[in-house]
């Protein structure tokens, strides 16, 4: 029903979702790599539920439902996968101290991407092009301007070393897209709404697994429950 949302949303189905388009639910857009963003939060749900003994009731069962949904995830892989792996695993390869602070416990890696598809994690940073100033400041003789702009171009030119502000930038390839058949696919299979749904589900999956983490829910409370503070009505027999 929900995917139905969706091509009504999108009047004309295509082999691929497009972005950010409406999904048919509002406030909810189509996220622009689902795959992805869901390997990253089961996995990192499962390391985290390491923390919880193994007889932990919530552990077995949160374990259970997200390696089912990670499995199916992960068994379909979009075209040009195995394509795009390879030439990833190059780039890893070929600069393998730069990616180790991504490397994941599992052996994978992880990281998020800047919309201008860099690694460069402070953003955009000056590139050297003469700013123009917010005012017009000090009147300057146009001999004085000539010497000012001179030593401007002498401080900027020839090559950038290396310093905190002239990063080497690295172009990263996207993972392939699924195509919409397979999103829909993945979503039957799921079941429990469209992808994005999944996504916000799996998301404040992780969220709660951080807070029991955190709270060690599952050790022996501090202060003891009074005599009959956990016992609820019973349905008592009628009496003859």
């Amino acid at each position: 029903m929900r995917s139905t949302f969706r091509l009504l949303a999108n009047v004309k189905p295509a082999r691929y979702l497009e972005p950010f388009a409406p999904t048919g639910l509002t406030g909810l857009v189509t996220h622009p790599s689902p795959r992805p963003t869901l390997i990253y939060l089961y996995t990192t749900t499962l390391e985290k539920l390491k923390a919880f003994p193994e007889s932990s009731v919530y552990r077995q069962s949160t374990e259970a439902l997200t390696r089912h949904r990670l499995q199916i995830v992960e068994s379909t892989k979009p075209p040009g996968f195995d394509e795009w792996l390879e030439r990833a695993k190059k780039i890893v390869a070929a600069e393998p101290e730069r990616f180790k602070s991504l490397r994941r416990p599992d052996g994978t890696y992880a990281a998020i991407l800047r919309d201008d598809q860099s690694d460069n994690a402070r953003g955009e940073e000056w590139d050297g092009e003469r700013i123009e100033p917010l005012s017009d400041g000090p009147v300057r003789s146009p001999v004085e301007e000539a010497q000012f702009n001179k030593v401007v171009d002498e401080l900027t030119a020839g090559e950038r070393g290396e310093s905190d502000f002239h990063p080497n930038f690295m172009k990263w390839e996207n993972e392939p897209a699924l195509e919409a058949a397979q999103i829909s696919d993945i979503e039957n299979k799921i079941a429990s709404g469209l992808i994005e749904e999944v996504i916000e589900v799996a998301e404040s999956e992780l969220k709660v697994v951080e807070e029991l983490e955190k709270s060690k829910a599952w050790e022996e409370l501090e202060e003891k429950p009074l005599p009959g503070q956990w016992t609820y009505f019973e349905r008592s027999g009628s009496s003859a």
